[in-house]
């Protein structure tokens, strides 16, 4: 047995395709799951996040090469950056 989903934006659409599928020859059972849309405000991650900015812990880089400059340091950085890597 093949299984087929189909993302339909259009709420009011869902019914008419779910006539229309039913009326195809060989479809067993025609079945309509909603969506779930995630609120990111309630993830642990997002508050870990905000508790980082309220706590400052937060980092500010110019560039890439500036970026990598804070984290592995001036020295490591300019050996990587000249093995051309």
């Amino acid at each position: 047995m093949a299984t087929l989903i189909l993302h339909i934006p259009d709420e009011s659409l869902v019914q008419k395709v779910k006539q229309a599928c039913k009326m195809i020859v060989g479809v067993a059972s025609v079945k309509e799951q909603k969506t779930k849309t995630l609120d990111i405000t309630k993830t642990a991650g997002y508050r870990e996040a905000m508790d980082d900015v309220k706590n400052g812990r937060v980092y500010h880089a110019d560039s890439v090469d500036d970026m990598f400059k804070q984290i592995l340091g001036e020295k490591a950085f300019s050996k990587i950056n000249k093995s051309n890597v």
